[in-house]
């Protein structure tokens, strides 16, 4: 599938209607999403044919466009509300991907699942309740046996690598590009119509089993 192609699937997808800022809830926009999976597909072969999972998946945007590249074999959306969850399911229907929605806190998750490969995400900024981005990275590191692709705010670079390398097991921190997230203006507090944010879009690897026991 072209780039143009998976953006414009993605621009069709329902987004939340009432947005929970405790739960820092932004829509994953399909420029933005459509450009991490292709990237993740098409240069490094994270997606196509592997078990997929979207963590905090909110609308279900990232999963969904890991199904449209090839993940359909098993492709997994986890979100803490439930709303969310019955939105991602429709849009999942909408676009008829099979897609398995499970209801959890990713930031105290155990899974028990099957063996992930590759995780997806665009995780809490941390503004609301801080460290929530890098509780999903944590979690999202002991989960991938092959790649994690994550958001995050360029500013908290340096902190995302060190943390990333020294306490979460990564073999490799990679910014593979700096995109700009397009903020709309959702909550009352809101003061402008739409607002830029720099953001890096990260390419971890973690370590092998082996390698985290020696």
């Amino acid at each position: 599938m072209k780039l143009k192609q998976l953006e414009s699937y993605l621009g069709s997808l329902e987004q939340f209607s009432t947005p929970k800022i405790e739960l820092e809830q932004y829509p994953t926009g399909a420029h933005i999403a459509s450009r991490m999976l292709y990237t993740a597909e098409n240069s490094f072969e994270d997606v196509n044919s592997k078990v997929v999972a979207d963590f905090g998946c909110g609308c279900g945007t990232l999963g969904l466009a890991a199904g449209l590249l090839g993940a359909e074999y098993k492709c997994f959306g986890l979100d803490i509300d439930a709303e969310s969850l019955e939105i991602a399911y429709a849009n999942a229907d909408e676009l008829e991907l099979d897609m398995d929605f499970i209801q959890c806190d990713i930031s105290n998750l155990k899974w028990r699942g099957q063996i992930v490969e590759t995780v997806v995400m665009n995780p809490p900024f941390g503004t609301r309740r801080k460290g929530a981005d890098m509780d999903f990275l944590s979690s999202a590191m002991k989960v991938a046996s092959q790649a994690v692709y994550s958001l995050h705010k360029t500013t908290t670079r340096e902190h995302v690598k060190r943390a990333a390398l020294r306490d979460y097991n990564a073999r490799s921190a990679e910014v593979i590009c700096e995109l700009r997230y397009d903020v709309p203006q959702l909550y009352k507090f809101h003061k402008k119509k739409e607002v830029d944010i720099a953001v890096d879009l990260w390419r971890f690897v973690p370590q092998r089993k082996q390698e985290r026991s020696l």
